[in-house]
């Protein structure tokens, strides 16, 4: 008896290391939501999100985590490589795949280590096009992803049409017309581009399409019990980026207009999915990662006009050097593992995921492996010193080609502007005035102080410093 007692005990707590080891994993963004829209980050948001701040309330809350680069298509980049994405040409994406068939992805390096990966929505990241009636190589199952149903990019980018594994599910063949809405700037409201639409789309529905997709992701998932693999689900919504186009019952459910109402709608979205994994009985054994790809298109008019601000107090907007570029909500829930309610000031990159699930997973990952990718499982599991960085500098490039540094609270910007879709974009700079922007964001995290004639010595080592990671 003795023996079937401790017999049992050591398969439980064999169990619970092997949990410990290969949790299912999902990886939720959504795209273009700023740092100030969710509730448990600004506390005045006039946008609910109940389910966003449902996971802070149960994981950790990163203050200092950042896109890889301010734009839809760099942040990608760094996420699915590891890779700073201004060391590649994402810019291609239009025409060709821009991940490479020899490097690492998250979903390459989770199949390895056994998982089924799974991806749903946005790519954006390019495949090798010719012809929609042809596969479409270089995309999600070419670089390990076991399956994906999604679209190329934007849905305001035409051609519009789903995509199931490499091949359209439908080629876009009729004409759809540019959408604008009166009193927004040209790239916000229901916003589209002209161009073809496949007949099975409509625009207004890829949001809880995909929130469909995902959901039987996960229920397929609990039901195959021949494959006893592990779960990595990538949902990429496409919104509240543009088209705004929140369905009837979520319209006037926020103080913040069509752009509200909409992120509203993205907020129930994602909570369909978390109630998905507790009906399945996985929310207890899965590690949910939430964050944005960049931040949001929302003016200093808008603010005015809503008494929202969608940044939070940062500067700036998406495609920006400045911090509301690319400093984005990102929220861990990991039950047993994280610490609920938890907070952390780490200054962490979306390309440090690929390192971070490699030490969870316990993947031999080689050096050439997500080369910018820094380990942040210990802060995840609280045994990291808070006062230890994890990663020594951070570095990326703007909408408009400026480059940033980062190491520790200085920032430093090698010119004047915003380098993105915030006025004025780019300022030449006068005789005996800064050429570039030296921030303290401990003491300034606003940016409305430029140091950079005043500590002339902190600009030479931050410049020495981004040379260095230019030449890795």
């Amino acid at each position: 008896m003795k023996r079937s007692v401790t017999s049992i005990l050591f398969a439980l707590l064999m169990a619970n290391v092997l949990h410990a080891a290969t949790p299912n994993i999902v990886v939720i963004m959504v795209d273009d939501m700023g740092y100030g829209d969710p509730g448990c980050y600004n506390p005045e948001s006039k946008i609910p999100t109940p389910h966003i701040d449902g996971l802070a309330k149960t994981g950790m809350r990163f203050t200092d985590a950042h896109a890889p680069g301010p734009l839809c298509h760099l942040s990608r980049y760094g996420l699915m490589t590891g890779q700073y994405p201004f060391r590649a040409n994402p810019e291609a994406w239009r025409k060709q795949a821009t991940i490479g068939k020899e490097q690492t992805t998250i979903a390459s390096l989770l199949k390895t280590q056994g998982y089924h990966t799974a991806m749903v929505g946005k790519w954006h990241l390019g495949f090798h096009e010719d012809g929609y009636d042809k596969p479409l190589p270089g995309g999600p199952v070419d670089v390990g992803f076991d399956s994906f149903f999604g679209i190329r990019a934007s849905t305001d980018i035409p051609p519009y049409f789903y995509i199931r594994g490499n091949r359209a599910v439908q080629p876009p063949t009729v004409p759809i017309k540019a959408v604008a809405s009166e009193g927004w700037s040209p790239i916000q409201g229901a916003f589209s581009r002209k161009g073809f639409i496949s007949p099975d789309m409509q625009l207004k529905d890829v949001l809880p399409r995909f929130t469909d997709e995902a959901i039987s992701v996960i229920e397929k998932h609990q039901t195959d019990k021949a494959s006893n693999k592990p779960l990595m689900l990538y949902l990429a919504y496409p919104a509240p980026h543009t088209p705004w186009l929140p369905f009837p019952e979520y319209i006037g459910k926020s103080k913040a207009s069509m752009y509200g109402d909409f992120l509203v709608m993205v907020d129930a979205m994602i909570g369909r999915v978390l109630g998905a994994l507790d009906k399945a009985k996985l929310s207890e054994e899965t590690l949910v990662l939430f964050t944005s790809d960049n931040g949001p298109v929302w003016y200093e008019e808008d603010v005015k006009r809503f008494g929202h601000d969608s940044s939070g107090g940062l500067r700036g907007m998406k495609a920006d050097a400045w911090e509301a570029g690319h400093r984005m909500p990102f929220i861990v829930r990991w039950p047993g593992q994280v610490a609920a309610g938890s907070l952390s000031h780490q200054t962490i990159c979306f390309t440090d995921v690929l390192a971070t699930l490699a030490a969870i997973t316990e993947y031999p990952r080689k050096a050439t492996e997500g080369p910018d990718s820094h380990d942040f499982s210990g802060v995840l599991r609280g045994t990291h010193p808070s006062d230890k960085p994890v990663r020594p500098h951070l570095a990326m490039r703007s909408g408009n080609k400026f480059m940033t540094v980062r190491v520790g609270d200085w920032k430093l910007i090698d010119a004047l502007g915003s380098g993105g879709f915030s006025n004025p974009k780019r300022i030449e700079p006068k005789p005996n005035e800064p050429i570039g922007q030296l921030y303290d964001l401990k003491n300034d995290p606003g940016e409305t102080n430029n140091l950079y004639n005043q500590h002339p010595e902190k600009v030479r080592s931050l410049q020495a410093t981004l040379k260095e990671i230019l030449k890795g």
